[in-house]
């Protein structure tokens, strides 16, 4: 269960800056629109079609993987801001790096990720609903947070924030936090080690080519 939500989660925020007509879905779970343009609005929107594009397509991805996996990259290569994030999330070890090896590690890690929790996602059908409660500027001029709430049928409310910045008048994501677990801050953590032994490339190798894997929602937890 904590797996698929992180995982369900993590795609709609790789979506958090595209684009999108707004759905009534969405309009609905906020008690005041946000202002259009405004990073929220586009969390909003786009999150939402995320989540019903899973719904909608539920059967034609379960019997496409291929399908599935295409949709999820190209969210995350069109709106997530991959190369800063990778940046972050090599810390000290990335000081030095040219953009290629940034971009190399960034594309192995979203592919990893990818192949690893996008079938999970279409197990997980609690009819998720976006709603938006604040938007706040970071410090140091870094961009906004955009704190939301994942609504379900049933349980409580999942708290999710969105770190966005602006990239040539378009916002992109870099980082989110779901109940308080920073995707940024747990491959962080989880890569240190692996990093302190070998090249950036050496890494990026082994997460393509599965003698690594990105930590689960269930390892992030156990870091709080």
């Amino acid at each position: 269960m904590k797996r698929s939500m992180f995982t369900l989660v993590l795609a709609a925020a790789l979506a958090a800056s595209t684009p999108a007509v707004g759905l009534a879905q969405a309009q609905a779970s906020t008690a005041a629109a946000p202002a259009q343009g405004s990073a929220s609005a586009l969390v909003l929107r786009s999150s939402t079609r995320v989540l019903s594009t899973l719904e909608q397509r539920r059967a034609e991805f379960k019997s496409n993987p291929a399908a599935l996996k295409a949709f999820i990259k190209d969210e995350f290569n069109t709106s997530f801001d991959g190369n800063y994030a990778a940046r972050l999330v090599l810390g000290l070890h990335g000081r030095g790096a040219s953009e290629a090896e940034i971009a190399d590690f960034a594309s192995a890690l979203a592919d990893n990720l990818t192949a690893r929790y996008g079938q999970s996602l279409l197990d997980f059908n609690q009819r998720l609903r976006v709603r938006i409660k604040s938007e706040s500027p970071l410090p140091g001029n870094r961009g906004v947070r955009v704190s939301t709430e994942m609504l379900r049928e049933s349980g409580d409310p999942v708290p999710v924030e969105y770190l966005l910045r602006n990239v040539n008048g378009q916002w992109k994501a870099f980082d989110v936090m779901i109940e308080g677990v920073s995707y940024v801050q747990t491959f962080k953590n989880q890569f240190d080690a692996p990093l302190r032994q070998k090249s950036i490339r050496q890494v990026a190798a082994d997460l393509r080519a599965g003698r690594l894997q990105a930590a689960s929602a269930d390892a992030a937890s156990n870091q709080r």
